[in-house]
């Protein structure tokens, strides 16, 4: 029996694309997207107005409040008191308010709040902005 020969050249399998090169082209596509896009200028400065609380009665401040003066005294609800003592005052756990100046350097604060009876209370900072007239 003769065998019969195809004179077409033997079929060679396509070879389909890896899926890594899909991937490399949609990161590209999104980054050209978001070079065109994306905005090379600055945000126009806009001027915005904080709201201000221009008159605060104590009666309407939290409790216990610690009272920070500009010269690093301290008062707790009204009544001055030094570092030492607020920590027998206080006991660890509690919230304490703290009143500062809006002013004042917050470094200062830091170095206060890294004294000893601090670590332990749960701070938390109030501010007082402008007062009536000011």
């Amino acid at each position: 029996m003769l065998s019969r020969r195809s004179l077409l050249p033997p079929h060679k399998a396509l070879r389909t694309p890896g899926t890594s090169l899909a991937i490399v082209n949609i990161v590209l596509l999104l980054l050209f997207f978001f070079l065109v896009t994306g905005s090379l200028l600055p945000a126009p400065d806009t001027q915005v107005q904080l709201p201000a609380t221009r008159e605060l009665p104590s009666g309407h401040l939290p409790s216990p409040l610690l009272e920070v003066g500009p010269d690093g005294s301290l008062r707790l609800d009204g009544s001055a008191i030094t570092a030492a003592a607020l920590q027998a005052a206080l006991p660890a756990g509690q919230v304490l308010h703290v009143l500062t100046d809006s002013t004042a350097p917050a470094l200062d604060l830091l170095h206060l709040l890294a004294q000893p009876p601090f670590p332990d209370l749960d701070i938390r900072l109030v501010t007082r902005h402008r007062q009536a007239g000011s």
